[in-house]
């Protein structure tokens, strides 16, 4: 009963982390997104343009392997986020609100009913027209801004609401991923998607082997990067892949540390001699040394590696992102009018996507198929769905996939600035309701 209880107050924790760096990340990530629009409105916009477009790599001789920094940043820095992203997931189906049914099955459901609702408005506005391979844009929830604008309302809101919209996102996040690999590449090699194979059997065997150290794991994640750079297959995809290969269970358990900690205390102190200078008892600097390498065996690799990189995909990888592709030309600019894809667009994240999260949660719950939430009520699901509106990062992400080339950039503009306007909406309309319901409802655990 005390090992469970344990490992709820762990699960519990790492929830309480990760809603602080996402809520923490959205402000840093809002604060990139107005300095990029505002560079992009002033006499900056050409230096910045020229910035974001000049190639760094590796030359030597007739070797040449280089990439603009926007590419970098698209393709190689978002595959770590998507690394984080899949080390999340993997955490969920293990121990979160993925590893049951029956916490799973309302924000599951509930994140397929906003990825289909959005997809097919925006198909219905674009049917036949040059925009229409642009359908997978509204369909992801930016988990980082959803949380950031819960995390105003601070404990006024339930945590079961936290937890609904962040499941949720993580679903759309697999979603996301799913229909990136299979309509949003092209010209696959099969070459390198077969070499692709032995960095991933590597890691799956560094796995079973119950390797602890983090750094072969990584060696072949690079590798395995690279043949998907190559293969045609958003090279994205393979920091998800690399993540659920990373071992989550520990190689000491915290329980066993605590004891082999009491131990080593009392001996260190035992041959403490306070007359001579720490550097030279040697015997109370290897028994120090020992707790110290127990220690790093007591989080899991992924707990590990989840630790580390979190704060850096929050606060560098996604604010760079932002910064980069949030650089929209409005002043002077004549394709600013929205025209189909952005009206699919908004009409996809402002109207598909609470319609299909509350439409299907409602009908699932009116059923009798699932329970509401504890602590929740109709009045804050709507207001999640109304923040699962916001798309920004995905959304975003999937607009560079969708219009890349020369002869979609206007596309790309037009898609880009309705996922602005649109997820502004969402996430004003969703605090303001939540705000609202907060001061007419009792406040819930």
């Amino acid at each position: 009963m005390q090992k469970r209880s344990g490992l709820r107050q762990i699960i519990i924790t790492g929830f309480q982390d990760f809603f602080r760096y996402e809520a923490a990340g959205a402000v840093v990530m809002l604060v990139a997104t107005i300095v990029a629009l505002v560079m992009a409105n002033t006499d900056l916009y050409g230096s910045l343009n020229h910035l974001w477009n000049m190639e760094a790599g590796v030359f030597s001789g007739s070797f040449r392997f280089s990439r603009s920094y926007l590419l970098w940043i698209d393709d190689a820095l978002m595959a770590i986020f998507f690394f984080v992203v899949g080390l999340e997931i993997k955490r969920e189906i293990l121990v979160g609100e993925l590893s049951t049914l029956r916490g799973a099955a309302l924000p599951v459901v509930a994140a397929l009913g906003g990825m289909l609702a959005p997809a097919l408005l925006y198909a219905l506005v674009n049917h036949g027209g040059e925009g229409a391979h642009g359908w997978g844009i509204p369909m992801a929830t930016d988990i980082a801004f959803a949380l950031g604008a819960l995390a105003l309302l601070g404990s006024r809101i339930p945590r079961s609401l936290k937890v609904f919209l962040s499941t949720l996102a993580v679903a759309d996040d697999i979603g996301a991923i799913i229909v990136i690999g299979i309509f949003y590449s092209s010209d696959v090699s099969w070459g390198w998607l077969a070499f692709a194979a032995v960095p991933f059997a590597a890691m799956i065997l560094l796995n079973r082997k119950k390797v602890d150290s983090t750094v072969p794991y990584i060696i072949c994640a690079v590798v395995l990067w690279l043949a998907f750079l190559n293969s045609g297959i958003h090279a994205t995809l393979a920091g998800v892949i690399a993540a659920f290969t990373i071992p989550a269970t520990a190689k000491l358990d915290p329980l066993v540390f605590t004891r082999f900690l009491r131990e080593r205390s009392q001996k260190i102190e035992g041959v403490h001699k306070p007359e001579s200078p720490v550097i030279k008892d040697d015997e109370q600097q290897i028994l120090a040394y020992g707790v110290s390498q127990a220690a790093l065996r007591v989080a899991s690799p992924l707990q590990r590696l989840e630790h580390a990189i979190l704060p850096l995909s929050n606060f560098i990888i996604l604010p760079l992102f932002a910064l980069a592709n949030a650089e929209i030309r409005i002043v002077g600019n004549s394709g600013f009018s929205l025209g189909k894809v952005g009206l699919g667009v908004m009409l996809g994240l402002v109207v598909g996507k609470p319609l299909g999260v509350f439409g299907v949660s409602w009908l699932g719950i009116k059923t009798g198929l699932f329970k509401m939430p504890r602590g929740m009520d109709l009045k804050y699901l709507f207001g999640g769905s109304l923040l699962a509106g916001i798309g920004f990062t995905m959304s975003i992400f999937v607009s560079n996939i969708a219009f890349r080339g020369s002869d979609a950039t206007e596309m790309m503009a037009e898609a880009k600035i309705a996922i602005l306007i649109a997820s502004l909406i969402s996430g004003i309309i969703g605090f303001s309701w939540l705000k609202f319901v907060c001061k007419k409802s009792e406040v819930r655990p």
